[in-house]
Order: C-alpha cells, then sequence, then structure tokens
C-alpha cells in the first residue's frame, strides 16, 4: 500500500484532496466532534481504493500530465490543480449539505406559528443554531439517508465516477454551467421546504384565523393562553400523520438531488453517475 502510494504521490495527493474536501463538507461527516484524524484517515483510504482507476496516461487526469514534473516536484501549477480538486470536492457536499437544509428551512418556516421559534438548539448536523422542528426534521432526513444508504452511494458511485468524467479544467471552462446549478439547487432548496411546511403552516394557519374570528365574538375569551396549545398539539398531530408522506418526499428530494449532480457531471466532463 505504502509503496503504491509513494510511486504515484502527486497523483494520490490530489485525490485524496478531493475527497478530504468532499468529506468536510457533507453533513455528518462535516461535524466537529469527529477527529481530523479519522477525515484524514478517511480521506486516505477513499483515495488509496480510487487511484488504481486514475491514470496520467489516460481519462480526464491525462490533462495534468504536463503540469506534473517527473520527478513529482511541487510547483505552483501543481497548487493550483490542487485547489481545483479541492473545489470540486466542496461542490458535492455543498450540494448534498444544500439538500438537507431544505428540511431545516421547512421545519423553521412553520416554528414560529406553533409558538417554538424562540425554542431553539444547536443542531450537531448542520453545526448553527436551529428552532426544535427543524432540527427534528434534519434527523428524519439523515435517518431516511442512512436507511437507504445513500452514503454508500456517495462514495462508491457519485465520488468513484466524478474522477472519470471532471477535472480542475472542467470548473474553468465550464463557469456558466455550475453558476446556473447553483442558482438551481438554492431555488429548489426554499421550493422544496415550502412543499414540505405547506399544509402544516395551512393547517396552523386557519387555526389561528379561527381564533382570531371567536375573539372578535367573544372578547371575554383568553384565546391566548387556550390558542398556543391547540397549536402546538395540532401541529405535532399534522406532522405525525404526514410523516410516512413526508420521508417518501425525503427519498425523492434525494434522487432528484442525485439526478442534478449527475446532469452537472455530464456538462462539464461529459460523464455521469
Amino acid at each position: 500500500m505504502l509503496s503504491r502510494i509513494v510511486s504515484t504521490a502527486p497523483v494520490f495527493l490530489l485525490v485524496a484532496a478531493r475527497c478530504f474536501a468532499l468529506i468536510l463538507t457533507m453533513p455528518l461527516l462535516s461535524n466537529s466532534m469527529i477527529s481530523r484524524r479519522a477525515k484524514v484517515a478517511l480521506a486516505a483510504y477513499l483515495a488509496y481504493f480510487v487511484l488504481p482507476q486514475v491514470s496520467l496516461n489516460d481519462g480526464m487526469f491525462a490533462a495534468y500530465s504536463s503540469f506534473i514534473t517527473a520527478t513529482g516536484s511541487f510547483n505552483l501549477d501543481y497548487a493550483f490543480l490542487l485547489a481545483g480538486e479541492v473545489l470540486i470536492g466542496i461542490i458535492m457536499g455543498f450540494f448534498i449539505t444544500i439538500i438537507f437544509g431544505a428540511f431545516s428551512t421547512a421545519g423553521q418556516f412553520f416554528a414560529f406559528q406553533m409558538g417554538f421559534s424562540a425554542a431553539e438548539a444547536y443542531d450537531s448536523l448542520s453545526q448553527v443554531e436551529n428552532p426544535l422542528m427543524g432540527e427534528y426534521f434534519n434527523f428524519v432526513a439523515m435517518l431516511v439517508f442512512l436507511q437507504n444508504r445513500w452514503f454508500q452511494e456517495i462514495f462508491l458511485g457519485a465520488l468513484k465516477t466524478s474522477f472519470q468524467s471532471l477535472n480542475a479544467f472542467s470548473i474553468v471552462t465550464h463557469q456558466d454551467a455550475l453558476f446556473t446549478f447553483m442558482l438551481s439547487s438554492l431555488t429548489s432548496l426554499f421550493a422544496n421546504a415550502l412543499i414540505l411546511a405547506l399544509p402544516i403552516m395551512g393547517s396552523l394557519f386557519l387555526i389561528n384565523a379561527t381564533m382570531g374570528i371567536l375573539s372578535k365574538a367573544a372578547p371575554q375569551m383568553n384565546l391566548l393562553s387556550d390558542g398556543f396549545p391547540i397549536l402546538m398539539l395540532t401541529g405535532f398531530f399534522v406532522i405525525t400523520s404526514l410523516m410516512p408522506y413526508l420521508c417518501n418526499f425525503f427519498t425523492d428530494c434525494f434522487v432528484s438531488g442525485y439526478r442534478a449532480l449527475e446532469r452537472l457531471f455530464v456538462s462539464l466532463g461529459g460523464g455521469g453517475i
């Protein structure tokens, strides 16, 4: 193992840079609770298994052959290649983070109506302060993600074939396609979040409208103290009733996200997943 890494050290470092950038930006693996040594070790193992499929003689990495010296010495051109490989890994990890961001955003949309807007906690997955319902949706999405073995799809499918279809020059020569992909990803984030939150937001809106009418008809009723429990119970009831459909929607979001990433690979390098 060590002899193979030493003999192909420049190529191995390029492969490891993309793997390490993906691990640092992916949900769950990017958690600060995970040791940095464990992340480096995982990136090194991934790079070792991918290395036999990467060559400077053919494939997408053949474009790097003129920038890597015969002795493998470090130069400025090689530094730019490393930066390009890191950028590819960041793009892949950031896109998966955007998918999870839709579920967290959906919880934030109706957390205020349920009365949970002030109840925020530190979300260990996204590593930001998040309302309780956003954190709950984020954990459910992670369970769906793990149950459907999407981690295996990322490392055994997307990451593996990205080396066959993308290189650092693809990012430079197809900036418009990459920019459009990022904008469409952010658009789909808010669209998916709104679709998830709309049934709950609609139910809570009807309750608020009903309480407003009752408060006008009977001002002596103290609906402020009774309204919050009703909103909470109704919100939890709707979420529990819709949970099977929400899980199916989570799965559809991951599938459509992977297909979008596949189209990006095709547009940038002519490959696919």
